[in-house]
């Protein structure tokens, strides 16, 4: 079944893909939550139509999450976690302390663009990956030190 989204779907496309999904998927979920319609003829065209008429829009919006990134730059940020004493933190490093300490050092970004590349299990360094545009994605340098 093929469909098009109209808004960004985690892990399956961005808003105007015209994506392929099993038919379970599209009727049960994307269709009813509204993250979807069908990809006929008609709407193809009419997405075509809305993505050439904001595509000096898109141009603003790409240069504007470049620049983001640019002043981001190699940025490595502190998370302080609770830590046991064999180096084990005490539940989770979460995408939500990673966008407040990125907002507090000027940087608003929305903590579901944020991603770790592995899980946070002790005090050490990892990566995070933001996703600020389709084409622009950033990793920044975690730390996560001992409260």
């Amino acid at each position: 079944m093929e469909v098009i989204l109209k808004d960004d779907v985690k892990g399956l496309g961005y808003k105007n893909d015209v994506v392929k999904v099993k038919p379970g998927y599209g009727r049960n979920y994307l269709l009813p939550q509204g993250l979807a319609v069908l990809a006929d003829k008609t709407n193809k065209k009419i997405v075509a139509e809305n993505v050439r008429q904001a595509s000096h829009k898109a141009d603003k919006i790409k240069s504007d999450a470049q620049g983001l990134a640019d002043r981001i730059g190699d940025l490595s940020i502190d998370i302080p976690a609770k830590v046991g004493e064999s180096g084990k933190i005490f539940g989770r490093v979460t995408t939500l302390q990673i966008a407040d300490v990125l907002k507090a050092k000027g940087f608003e970004v929305d903590r579901k663009r944020i991603s770790l590349d592995s899980d946070p299990v002790a005090v050490g360094e990892y990566t995070a990956s933001i996703d600020l545009h389709r084409e622009v994605k950033h990793k920044i340098r975690v730390n996560v030190v001992a409260e």
